[in-house]
């Protein structure tokens, strides 16, 4: 049966951040995750953690201004400085929290760049990250992003991230496999998943159309969710959809598999 994890940047948005751990556990999940820890004392997230009994699944490396809509840093050649810092602050949030796998997004490719210069740069920096990470015991993701929710977004197809995967060469490279992102970009959902497999490490999940929740739109949940059981996936499901009204009462679709 699936392990599912609630995405706190998606889920119980009418509560105050520090509060949605309480109620993620109150519905049931054993897990959480979420774009940035960084912005609360690590030592305070591990404290709501071990209140609530809540497994930290994931989280990202730092990813840039986000308000100001950037959407990682992972590509661009001017900022591996700042990268290469967020390596070493993401490592001591990981080990704090205990989180053992964090993503790294690659970021929006800006007007006019050289795909290769970008690419090369994204994989150089994850060539820096990949050792470190392994050092402490994490596992580095990247995850392919849908162009249509992040225009100019780097890298989002598989095809591109398996590039990318044989370029760093790592054994500690994993693809965070988001079910949503890749219906819109190619389909083949479990064929892509099952060719992939020994490569993924992380899931996410919201349906199509509108990011909702499983059962709102045109992906067969119930069909996924028992071919990543057959197919001997063991790790969380992160739940990073927009509930359509208020998320506990959304949960339905849930109930059947926890």
């Amino acid at each position: 049966m699936p392990k599912f994890s609630a995405n706190l940047s998606f889920l119980y948005a009418d509560l105050p951040f520090a509060d949605r751990f309480a109620a993620a556990a109150k519905d049931g999940f054993p897990a959480v995750e979420y774009v940035s820890p960084y912005e609360m004392p690590a030592d305070k997230i591990a404290a709501i953690l071990q209140q609530y009994g809540l497994t930290q699944a994931l989280f990202n490396l730092p990813a840039g201004d986000w308000a100001g809509g950037e959407r990682g840093i992972g590509c661009l050649p001017d900022r591996i400085e700042e990268f290469q810092a967020g390596v070493a602050k993401a490592v001591e949030y990981g080990q704090a929290l205990g989180c053992r796998k964090i993503n790294c997004l690659a970021g929006i490719a800006p007007q006019g760049a050289s795909a290769d210069v970008l690419e090369e740069t994204l994989v150089a920096n994850l060539k820096y990250a990949a050792p470190r990470l392994a050092d402490a015991g994490i596992q580095l993701l990247l995850e392919p992003i849908n162009l249509r929710d992040i225009p100019g977004f780097f890298v989002s197809h598989t095809d591109h991230a398996e590039r990318i995967f044989d370029a760093v060469g790592s054994d500690n490279l994993y693809l965070q496999y988001d079910i949503y992102h890749t219906q819109i970009m190619q389909g083949d959902l479990i064929p892509t998943y099952e060719r992939l497999a020994a490569r993924i490490a992380h899931i996410q999940i919201a349906d199509n159309p509108g990011r909702h929740e499983p059962g709102t739109g045109e992906i067969n949940y119930d069909f996924v969710f028992k071919a990543l059981d057959r197919l001997g996936y063991d790790g969380f499901i992160g739940c990073e959809y927009k509930p359509m009204a208020d998320t506990s009462a959304g949960l339905g679709w849930m109930k059947k598999y926890i």
